[in-house]
């Protein structure tokens, strides 16, 4: 039974009360492929990637494969290959079929078959399926077989599984290898078969000797076949299998600046520009100043400009990393190779107004990453060279609208603010080259220029004064262009706008910008605005525009929405007005945010609880851990509103600047005599003050990550609990599969899940019982790491304490940094200790035990007591008897006295 009130995860994961919803689905598929038409077979095939996607758990997943694999077996070539395809489709999804070895021996029966197309498709299922049978030796063999088929369609998905089979099997790339070798350098091997079995050996890497004895061969071929084709393939082959095994990635970067020196063909230079790209962005610290130099020279020497592009591409991505400090760090101090040092700057610089936009483009990228990366005295010239390249670009691509010229503009415009952030005496030249230029440039350009002048302003406020003139005049004049840009154009100078006057809006430009939205602007224009407003802290214009768009929209979930908007923004604008002096004033600013406070959230129909003071820090802290797909900016406020970090807008250090005085105040208590209220009531409202900033991550989401969770067992009835004995362990299988949105990994990546599962005893039932305290609750911890987005997991938990027991199953991501996020789900499910038969059998055989000994107890003081009574009749009649006989008879009856006590009194009395 899942916890909450939405629905339950289980009914969409096929599990407890909803399992029917999967299992019908299942079986409307099954009664496709049972159909004798050819058609409805295919198309029930095809929908299964759909059905995995829906519910992707192992016993959906496993019956569903085994259904495929009997299609299969005894379908047509036609319906193999649609099996086929649904199965490359799937493959995060094999790992999950629980019956591995009757599946493969379903598919693995076809490879009998005397029909070669039959075999050719089984062959690449088994190739598709290597990620879980990577050491089937029956597989191994049919694929070594299969290599010295007479058949070409044979002969590929051999080549195909065995690529895929060496990948994942060290066993096999070690025993496929020297036949590899043989068919590549035998005589009877056509050429375009030997160009598909040389990519194999980029997957020998397993271990040195391996990829040692591949190189080897590799280095013999590139030898003996000197064709265009041969040496591209063989080239490739050579790069891929060094990014893999990592140490010969130093030889690779020398090969294949060779090749670019001394080849002649272009298409072998474009090859290695290629490789060389990627070498540069997987180990750039591999990268040693001899190589850059040697492609410097070749980039300075070459006639081609597509080579040049291709070279200079690589040198701009180098720039950026570590190598760009490994080239310009001190050297053995001869002036040739001091001299030889510059010629990437020298490229640089010839490349900044070259006539190719792209060339001109890397060329700025490298003199900014210079710029921003070396701090040597020498190099300072540099900056005003990145500058003018920088102008230069802007000029030429902003009155095109072309893509390619789109293109350039943003990297230009991303080399200007990085620029700015590494050298703040440049920004002014920076700006006014920008406001310069935004009033002719195209739309199109427009908005990514305000975007590049908004990242400024926020990195330096100081100049966003300076910008508010020019911007309002283009704000004025933008209604009279009829481009299809225009509404982005209206979003994004008022964006701009709002950074630059983040303290307060004038009443003139608050008239302008409504003017404009009046006029030229549709409702969804006008709400960007509006939390633009919102997320620069200028709530009095935000109010002012969700006010306006009320009643334009048609559906009851946008107008609450919106209500709800400009409630926190009028709360907002109520505390603009505080007055540190002024406490009984400040009270009712504080009252009024309150209410307009409580509207919001009653807008929104959420319950929130008004938390004490002391527990702001952790709660802040809380939102941090649960923001796992926060942008960077956001995480960074968030972070500021906790008292420390690095901050760069506006609105953060104002933040900071009111933490700082507000501890001061604080830490000065002792040494004034100023009571604590007071200081209080100062911090509080100086908090207050600042206008709240919403952030993006309030509004929209980049990055979307979800984890759903089964817990295993589970009851059909969620109302009932599941019933363990308490001399047993439950064993709790947890599944999950974490689910990304369109951008997954922008921000940050999962590494693992960590599971808390916790159990609390709701009722007692049965007797108590002396238990260890180890034994009353269960606490326990674990973290795996997701594989194809599925983890699985088991706990086992002790219920020795009879009753209800309440388990809580909560979930947590660990990113690559190691930083816990409470991200959820959390599921609940109920389970009721009951008392093992065994134990209950010895129970009653001893309560029964019990009954008849008191019964047989009762009945011999019964007997004592008439005894008593027959000696205590001559006591009464004056004669006595011997006192010793008459004491051992009340110690007999000592044990059912509260039967005789009255009586006992009476003849002890005529005995005394």
């Amino acid at each position: 039974m899942a916890g909450g009130g939405g629905k339950s995860f289980l009914a969409e994961a096929g599990y407890g009360e909803q399992e029917l919803d999967a299992n019908s689905a299942l079986m409307e598929l099954d009664k496709g492929l049972r159909s004798g038409k050819l058609g409805e077979q295919c198309e029930a095939v095809v929908r299964f990637p759909r059905l995995f996607q829906k519910y992707p758990f192992p016993i959906l997943i496993n019956s569903a494969f085994l259904k495929l694999a009997d299609v299969f077996r005894v379908g047509n070539n036609f319906l193999r290959l649609c099996v086929l395809k649904v199965t490359q489709q799937s493959e995060k999804h094999l790992e999950k079929i629980l019956n591995v070895d009757e599946f493969v021996k379903r598919v693995f029966s076809v490879i009998h078959s005397n029909d070669p197309v039959a075999r050719a498709i089984t062959l690449r299922m088994l190739g598709s399926m290597a990620s879980i049978i990577p050491e089937r030796k029956n597989a191994h063999h049919s694929i070594r077989q299969s290599l010295d088929s007479h058949d070409n369609v044979e002969v590929e998905a051999a080549i195909f599984a065995a690529a895929n089979f060496s990948a994942q099997s060290k066993d096999f790339a070690a025993g496929i290898c020297n036949k590899i070798s043989e068919m590549i350098q035998g005589l009877a091997t056509p050429v375009d078969l030997k160009l598909k079995l040389i990519p194999i050996l980029q997957h020998m890497h397993h271990d040195a000797s391996l990829a040692s004895s591949s190189r080897q061969l590799l280095q013999q071929l590139v030898t003996s076949y000197p064709s265009t084709k041969m040496v591209i393939v063989t080239l490739h082959t050579f790069t891929l299998l060094a990014a893999s095994s990592l140490v010969d990635i130093p030889k690779q970067v020398q090969l294949l600046l060779q090749y670019l020196k001394n080849d002649p063909r272009k298409a072998v230079k474009r090859l290695a520009i290629q490789d060389l790209k990627l070498l540069a962005n997987k180990t750039p610290h591999t990268w040693t100043r001899e190589n850059i130099q040697a492609l410097c020279e070749s980039a300075l020497h070459t006639p081609y400009d597509s080579l040049k592009l291709g070279m200079l591409s690589v040198l701009s991505t180098l720039s950026g990393t570590i190598a760009i400090k490994q080239y310009f760090s001190s050297a053995p101090g001869t002036a040739a190779t001091t001299a030889k040092a510059f010629d990437l700057v020298k490229l640089a610089q010839e490349c900044c107004y070259h006539t190719n936009r792209g060339i001109a483009a890397h060329g700025v990228r490298i003199l900014t990453n210079i710029s921003a990366s070396c701090q040597e005295k020498d190099l300072l010239p540099l900056e005003q060279d990145a500058v003018f390249g920088l102008e230069s670009l802007l000029v030429l691509c902003s009155q095109d609208g072309s893509p390619g010229a789109q293109a350039t503009l943003k990297i230009t415009l991303t080399c200007m603010v990085k620029l700015v952030k590494s050298r703040p005496h440049l920004s002014q030249s920076v700006v006014e080259s920008l406001l310069t230029q935004l009033h002719s440039a195209q739309d199109a350009a427009r908005i990514l220029m305000c975007h590049c002048l908004a990242a400024i302003a926020m990195q330096l406020p100081i100049l966003a004064d300076g910008m508010l003139g020019d911007l309002m005049d283009l704000y004025k004049v933008i209604g009279r262009s009829a481009t299809d840009k225009k509404q982005e154009l209206l979003v994004s100078l008022a964006t701009v706008i709002f950074v630059s006057s983040q303290k307060a809006l004038s009443s003139e430009i608050k008239t302008v910008i409504k003017q404009q939205l009046e006029n030229a602007s549709n409702g969804w224009t006008a709400y960007r605005i509006a939390r633009q407003a919102s997320r620069m802290g200028n709530h009095d214009m935000a109010r002012e525009l969700y006010q306006s768009l009320l009643t334009q929209v048609a559906s009851e979930h946008f107008y609450f929405w919106l209500n709800s908007l400009k409630e926190f923004s009028h709360a907002e604008q109520c505390l603009t007005g505080l007055q540190e002096d002024n406490y009984s004033s400040a009270l009712s600013c504080i009252a009024e945010a309150l209410k307009s406070y409580h509207k919001g959230i009653a807008s929104l129909t959420m319950k929130l609880s008004m938390e004490e003071f002391r527990n702001l820090a952790a709660r802040y802290g809380d939102l941090y851990q649960s923001s796992f797909d926060a942008d960077s900016a956001t995480l960074r406020n968030e972070y500021t509103s906790n008292g420390t970090a690095h901050v760069e807008s506006e609105y953060e250090r104002r933040m900071m600047s009111v933490f700082n005085r507000v501890l001061e105040e604080v830490e000065s208590l002792n040494r004034k005599y100023a009571p604590h209220t007071a200081c209080l009531c100062s911090g509080v409202i100086a908090l207050l003050k600042v206008p709240l900033s919403f952030q993006r991550y309030f509004f929209q989401k980049l990055q979307s990550t979800s984890i759903k969770l089964a817990l295993s067992p589970s009851p059909r009835n969620p109302a009932e609990p599941i019933a363990v004995q308490n001399n047993q362990q439950l064993a709790l299988k947890v599944e999950g599969v974490v689910q990304h949105g369109s951008k997954p990994g922008l921000f940050r990546k999962i590494q693992s899940v960590c599971l808390n599962v916790s159990s609390v005893l709701q009722s007692k039932s049965g007797q108590d019982y002396k238990i260890p305290i180890d034994n009353m609750s269960n606490e326990m911890e674990q973290r795996v790491e997701p594989h194809n987005d599925y983890f699985s997991t088991q706990f086992l938990l002790n219920f020795v304490i009879l009753g209800t027991h309440n388990i809580t199953v909560e979930s947590s991501v660990i990113d690559s940094n190691g930083i816990v996020w409470k991200t959820g789900p959390k599921t609940t499910i109920f389970v009721k200790s009951l008392e093992d038969p065994y134990s209950q059998q010895v129970r009653l055989q001893q309560q029964q035990g019990q009954s008849s000994s008191q019964q047989q107890q009762q009945r011999t003081a019964y007997s004592r007591c008439s005894q008593v009574s027959a000696f205590s009749k001559p006591c009464r009649g004056g004669h006595l008897t011997d006192k010793q006989q008459l004491l051992k008879l009340t110690v007999e009856v000592t044990d059912c006295m509260y039967f005789t006590e009255s009586a006992g009194l009476s003849w002890l009395t005529a005995a005394n």
